[in-house]
C-alpha cells in the first residue's frame, strides 16, 4: 500500500462524517444519506459507497488526490504540525528530538534568509563541474556524489542479501533520469512527446536560473535530453524491475570495475568509508556497462551540462523562491497535475518524515497513539494470522509438501505495530537553526552514513522502513515481517471502540494484505528465512501461475482514463494481496462473530458492513495527470478498481447482498480467481 497528505476544516467533510466509527456498538457509523440509493451494490460496490461523498469533494488544490488515505495524511500532518511548532519553543538540550525537530523546522520556516542565499549553497558543486576535462574526471564526479549522498547516475541502497537474508548487502542500482522512467522517454504517444517537449523547457529554465544564458540553455537542454535517453535505454521497466532476478547479481569488485574501469567500486565504497566488501549487487549490468560506453563516447560539455542541470534540480526545493516554483512547475503541475505547491510548513514537514523521520515519530506517537490501541491491533494481527494460517491449510490446490512451507512461512511472520521498540539514534548529527541547506545535507549525509555502515552487518530485523506518522502499512519479503504505522491504526481504518464488521473490513483487510504479499508473485519466490529460494513444487508453482494469470486479465480489462488501461502485470502483487487479504479478513470477522455474535445494524448484516467499509477505504479520486502518471509507474491500480475486484471474486458478497448471476460484481466461474 502507499499514500501520502487542507485545510483542518474538510476533515470534517462528507467522507469523513460518512464513515465515523461509533463507540456504542447499537448505533450505525455507516451514514446512510451517502450511500447511492441510485447504484445496485451488485452492480458497482465503489459507486455504491463512495460516488456521493466523492461528488460533494473537490481535491484541494495543493493535492492530486483525495479521499480516506489522504483526509487520515491531513489529520497526521495537522498533529506533526503542532508538534513541530511546539519544538521549536522547546529548550531541550542539543540532540534531543525536539531540539532536532525544532531547529529543522524553524531553519526551513526563515524564508528571507533562504531568498537571500539564492543558488550559493549550490555554487561548490557547479564549480566543480566546470572543471571537468576527461572520462576519468566524469566518473570520479559521479562517484563522489553517490557517495556524499547526491543525486547521481546510480542509486546505492544497503539492503539484506537475497541469498541470505542474515547479513546486510550493498545494492547499485539504475538511476540518472529526470522523467518518473524509461518509457517517458522512448514512448511516441502524445502525452509522451508533451511531456517531453515540457521538460526540454523546465531543463532550460532552471539552467537560466544559475545564469546559463537562455539560448545556450535550450541548446544545454537538448544535450542532456539525448543523454538521458541513453541511459533510459539501458534501463530496466517497471515490470522487469519487479523480478527478484534483476535486482540481484552479485559480483567481486574486480569483476564489477572490468564492467566499468572508469569507475573504481574501490574507491566508492573507500569513500563511503565501507570496509572489507569482498562482493556486492550490481543490476542491471547492461546499464553499468552502457554508462561505461557513456564516459568514454558522450562529449565533457555534454556531461557537465547534465551534471550542471542535476545539481541544480534536486537542490531546488531547498533554495530561494525562484527554483522552487521551476521545481514545481514541472514535478508538480506538468508530471502530477497538481493546482498550487503545498504550503511551506507541509513541505517542511515531509523532509522531517523523509530525513528526520523517528525523531519526528518519537514525539507523535506520545501525543497520538494510546497503549490500548496498540494492544487492539495486536490482537487483530493476531486473529489474521490464524485466519490466514486455516486458509492456507484448506488450500485444495496445493500439495502438501509445498503447503508445509508455506506453513514454516507463515509461522516466521514479525508483526511491527505502530512504532518501533528501539528508537533509531540521531545524536551524530547536529541541526541548527541557521541554515535550511546545510541541514539537509548533513541529514542527507548522516542518513547515507547510517545505512552504507549496515554493509556486511548482521540484519537488525528490529529496525523499521516506515515512521510512526506514515499513513501506509508495509511488508518486507527479505525480513518476513509486516508493518503498521500507528497513523495508519486512525478511523476509519481502525478505531478499538468500533464494531468488529468495520474494523476486519478496513484495517482488517490491510494487515491481511500485507501478510498476503508474502505470498504474492513476489513474496512467494522468499522462503521463511526470507531468502530468495524456490520452495514450490512445479506443480504448484505452475497451477499459482494459472490463477494469477487470471487475475491479470482481469485488471488488463479495466480502462482508467481515456482508453488507458490497468496494467495487470504490473499490479499483480497487489491484486493478489487485496485479494487474499479480504478473504482472511473475513474468515477472522466469522470466528470473532462465533465469540462475540452481532445482529444488523439499521438494517445492514455483519457482512455488508464488512464490504461497505472495505470500498470506502478507497474512497479517492485522482487529477487526470496524476492517474496516467501511476499508470505508467505505480504497482498499485486506481482506487476505484481495488474496491470492486476482490468481492467480485468472492461469492461471500454476492450471498452478503443477494446478488445474482449475471450482475458485474458477479464472476462466474471462468473468470473467478481463488488464490489464497
Amino acid at each position: 500500500m502507499s499514500t501520502r497528505f487542507l485545510k483542518p476544516l474538510v476533515l470534517v467533510g462528507a467522507i469523513a462524517l460518512s464513515f465515523a466509527a461509533s463507540a456504542d456498538p447499537s448505533r450505525s457509523a455507516i451514514d446512510k444519506s451517502t450511500l447511492d440509493s441510485k447504484i445496485n451494490p451488485c452492480q458497482d460496490l465503489f459507486g455504491y459507497v463512495n460516488r456521493i461523498p466523492l461528488a460533494s469533494e473537490e481535491i484541494p488544490a495543493d493535492r492530486t488526490s483525495w479521499g480516506t488515505f489522504e483526509q487520515l495524511d491531513e489529520r497526521s500532518l495537522i498533529a506533526q504540525h503542532a508538534l513541530a511548532e511546539a519544538a521549536t519553543k522547546s529548550k531541550a538540550a542539543i540532540g534531543m528530538p525536539e531540539q532536532q525537530v525544532g531547529d529543522f523546522f524553524a531553519s526551513g520556516l526563515d524564508e528571507a534568509k533562504i531568498e537571500k542565499l539564492g543558488f550559493d549553497p549550490i555554487k561548490p558543486a557547479l564549480k566543480r563541474i566546470d572543471t571537468l576535462k576527461t572520462p576519468d574526471d566524469i566518473a570520479a564526479l559521479a562517484r563522489d556524489n553517490a557517495a556524499d549522498a547526491q543525486r547521481s547516475l546510480f542509486f546505492f541502497s544497503a539492503r539484506p542479501d537475497y541469498k541470505n537474508s542474515t547479513t546486510v548487502m550493498a545494492y547499485a542500482s539504475q538511476s540518472g533520469l529526470g522523467l518518473p522512467e524509461r518509457d517517458y522517454y522512448l514512448k511516441d504517444d502524445a502525452d509522451s512527446k508533451k511531456i517531453r517537449d515540457a521538460y526540454l523547457v523546465h531543463i532550460a529554465n532552471t539552467l537560466v536560473l544559475i545564469g546559463i544564458p537562455k539560448a545556450a540553455a535550450s541548446v544545454q537542454a537538448e544535450q542532456i535530453l539525448a543523454l538521458e535517453t541513453r541511459l533510459a535505454k539501458a534501463s530496466l521497466t517497471r515490470l522487469e524491475q519487479r523480478n527478484p532476478d534483476n535486482q540481484y547479481h552479485p559480483v567481486a569488485i574486480a569483476d564489477a570495475e572490468k564492467i566499468t574501469p572508469h569507475f573504481s567500486w574501490d574507491k566508492f565504497f573507500g569513500a563511503l568509508k565501507v570496509d572489507g566488501v569482498s562482493n556486492f549487487s550490481l543490476s542491471p549490468e547492461r546499464f553499468f556497462a552502457e554508462l561505461e560506453s557513456m564516459f568514454n563516447d558522450v562529449p565533457v560539455a555534454q556531461w557537465q551540462a547534465y551534471f550542471r542541470f542535476h545539481a541544480t534540480d534536486s537542490a531546488a526545493p531547498y533554495l530561494s523562491k525562484a527554483f522552487v516554483d521551476e521545481n514545481f512547475a514541472f514535478n508538480g503541475t506538468v508530471l502530477h497535475g497538481q493546482k498550487e505547491i503545498k504550503p511551506r510548513w507541509k513541505r517542511l514537514l515531509e523532509d522531517i518524515d523523509r530525513k528526520l523521520g523517528e525523531p519526528l515519530g518519537q514525539l507523535y506517537v506520545a501525543k497520538n497513539f494510546p497503549p490500548e490501541s496498540k494492544a487492539r491491533a495486536l490482537e487483530l494481527v493476531n486473529n489474521l494470522r490464524d485466519a490466514l494460517k486455516i486458509r492456507i491449510e484448506k488450500l485444495d490446490w496445493m500439495s502438501d509438501v509445498t503447503k508445509k512451507q508455506a506453513l514454516e512461512k507463515w509461522a516466521s511472520f514479525v508483526p511491527k505495530i505502530g512504532y518501533p521498540d528501539h528508537w533509531r539514534d540521531y545524536s551524530g548529527v547536529t541541526i541548527k537553526r541557521d541554515s535550511y541547506f546545510d541541514n539537509v545535507r548533513a541529514l542527507d549525509k548522516f542518513n547515507l552514513a547510517y545505512r552504507a555502515a549496515k554493509v556486511g552487518k548482521p540484519v537488525d530485523r528490529r529496525e523499521w522502513g516506515m515512521t510512526p506518522q506514515t499513513v501506509n502499512a508495509q511488508y518486507s519479503p527479505t525480513n518476513n515481517d509486516i508493518t503498521f504505522p500507528a497513523a495508519i491504526l486512525q478511523p476509519p481504518f481502525f478505531d478499538a471502540k468500533a464494531d468488529d464488521a468495520l474494523n476486519y473490513g478496513a484495517i482488517g483487510a490491510v494487515i491481511g494484505h500485507e501478510m498476503t504479499h508474502g505470498y504474492d508473485d513476489q513474496g512467494s519466490q522468499f522462503d521463511a528465512q526470507g531468502n530468495y529460494k524456490n520452495w514450490w513444487s512445479d506443480a504448484d508453482k505452475k497451477d499459482f501461475k494459472s490463477r494469477t494469470d487470471k487475475l491479470v486479465k482481469q485488471f488488463d480489462d479495466y480502462v482508467a482514463i481515456d482508453n488507458l488501461h490497468v496494467k495487470g502485470a504490473l499490479t499483480l502483487g497487489e491484486n493478489i494481496a487485496d485479494l487474499g487479504g479480504l478473504n482472511v479478513s473475513l474468515d477472522a470477522l466469522h470466528t470473532a462473530l462465533k465469540k462475540k455474535p452481532q445482529g444488523p445494524i439499521d438494517g445492514f448484516s455483519p457482512e455488508q458492513r464488512f464490504f461497505i467499509n472495505f470500498a470506502h477505504v478507497w474512497a479517492r479520486q485522482f487529477r487526470p495527470e496524476e492517474l496516467k502518471l501511476r499508470l505508467n509507474t505505480d504497482v498499485h491500480a486506481p482506487a476505484q478498481f481495488r474496491a470492486i475486484a476482490a468481492p467480485s471474486n468472492m461469492p461471500a458478497f454476492a450471498q452478503a447482498f443477494q446478488c445474482k448471476a449475471g450482475d458485474a460484481m458477479v464472476r462466474g466461474a471462468e473468470t473467478q480467481v481463488k488464490i489464497w
